[in-house]
């Protein structure tokens, strides 16, 4: 088996299932003896995880989309070259629970285009350059369904990280259909699957995708 570590990204709305299922595919990949850790934007480090607080907890309306654009690349760069880049150097599979692709899809595409794509192009190059997933999991649901299941899961959680749900459904709606245009403008990096299905069903379908596409079987 190829020893060069892989980058594998987990997309979509609100409430699709995406730590459950990246979870499982951890699991998978483990008993087939591949080296694999997983994380998450914002918070995957240390100085990430104060940002996440900043991002995602609060008023809906404490800053705009060029202001959470700006946070959510600062965490992105500190992501890439304190965890991400030095996992892969060392042959290990990094599974991510959003990366790039979630800053065009709610700041771009959410927001009704406020911020110009070719501005977050720029400081996708300035903060990543070249690098990009080798696979990009899209999980993609009607949002009004993971809209209620987010906020079910947060009636649980001592931290609210519903900032991000308390908007408007257009919003959301903006965000499912930009997530859908990315995917078909790179079918070779993005796979799209209903989150609708049971658990297991999906992470089935998900296991068949990553054993062909890395040639696992």
């Amino acid at each position: 088996m190829e020893s060069k570590g892989r980058f594998i990204t987990f997309e979509g709305g609100e409430g699709t299932g995406k730590s459950t299922q990246i979870k499982l595919l951890s699991e998978f990949l483990e008993k087939k003896g591949i080296d694999v850790i997983t994380s998450k934007e914002p918070g995957g480090t240390e100085v990430g995880q104060d940002l996440r607080r900043i991002l995602v907890t609060g008023d809906k309306d404490k800053m705009d989309a060029v202001a959470e654009a700006l946070l959510y690349y600062a965490d992105r760069r500190i992501h890439v070259t304190k965890k991400i880049w030095p996992a892969i150097e060392q042959g290990q599979w990094v599974l991510s629970d959003r990366f790039a692709d979630s800053t065009v899809a709610y700041q771009y595409y959410g927001y009704n285009k406020r911020v110009p794509y070719q501005t977050l192009e720029n400081l996708y190059k300035l903060a990543v350059g070249d690098f990009k997933p080798d696979l990009t999991i899209l999980l993609d649901i009607d949002p009004k369904i993971g809209l209620s299941r987010s906020l079910a899961k947060a009636g649980h959680m001592a931290v609210k990280e519903t900032r991000h749900e308390s908007r408007e459904l257009e919003f959301h709606n903006n965000l499912r259909a930009g997530y859908l245009e990315m995917a078909k403008k790179e079918p070779d990096r993005f796979v799209v699957f209903a989150a609708d299905k049971t658990i297991e069903a999906l992470h089935n379908e998900i296991v068949a995708c990553i054993e062909e596409r890395f040639n696992l079987k």
